[in-house]
């Protein structure tokens, strides 16, 4: 079946749609040993190449990506309801991939994305459940004993929580900052948690999920995962 040439380096991971069509324009893509023109259609019998480098063997490329997602996008990839969602900071990645679990709209950091269902499927099996460590920014200081019943099991809705570790990170006269480990996936769940223990959440950033780290990549942006990385998502270790 024939497919315009940028969508067919798109579907390979090559890039962009609009990237390639930048590339194609300056004659850096070739389809048959023939310069490609922008709007040329190729199919499963042509060579394309790229840079000398042949693209669209048929071969799906697996892709693994970290977002760090800011306030305000829902981690969908589209929203009946208009509002912004996490597929508009991940369209220049060059394929459709898809977000491994969640974060609520009012929630930041950490989010991983890949067109790999085999890896996504797993990582949302309970087996292969990676701690997940949230910086959690409470407003006013919290008492020891509060910080003492976050991390002990308690009834949210119809489940009992499993024991968290939770420690204070930083303590000043207006706020808190707690490092909170979760061991479970449930939907906001340490919203909840804050709730029953009646402390006010000024700001939630995942900052971890296992080893893989968030790090200092800015709100808003991607980056592609390490070979180390995907291996320790893969592994059952640290589940």
């Amino acid at each position: 079946m024939e497919k315009r040439l940028q969508k067919l380096m798109s579907e390979e991971g090559v890039m962009s749609r609009r990237a390639a069509e930048e590339e194609i324009k300056k004659g850096n893509v070739t389809v048959n040993g023939v310069r490609a023109v922008l709007g040329q259609k190729v199919d499963d019998g042509d060579v394309v190449e790229y840079l000398g480098k042949r693209i669209g063997s048929g071969r799906k490329k697996n892709i693994y990506i970290m977002l760090n997602k800011p306030v305000g996008f829902v981690t969908t990839m589209s929203d009946e309801q208009g509002r912004p969602c996490v597929a508009e900071l991940v369209a220049d990645v060059g394929a459709r991939v898809y977000p491994i679990g969640r974060l609520d709209m009012e929630s930041e950091g950490l989010l991983l994305f890949t067109n790999d269902g085999e890896l996504a499927n797993k990582l949302m099996h309970p087996r292969y459940h990676k701690p997940k460590v949230y910086h959690v920014k409470i407003r006013g200081k919290v008492e020891p004993e509060k910080v003492l019943a976050l991390s002990r099991p308690m009834k949210i809705d119809d489940y009992i929580t499993k024991p968290a570790n939770v420690s204070i990170v930083t303590m000043r006269e207006d706020y808190t900052v707690l490092a909170i480990e979760l061991f479970e996936g449930r939907n906001r769940q340490i919203r909840k948690m804050c709730e029953k223990q009646e402390l006010k959440i000024m700001t939630l950033r995942r900052i971890s999920i296992g080893s893989v780290k968030l790090g200092d990549l800015r709100p808003g942006k991607w980056r592609h995962l390490t070979k180390t990385e995907v291996a320790a998502l893969s592994s059952q270790e640290g589940s």
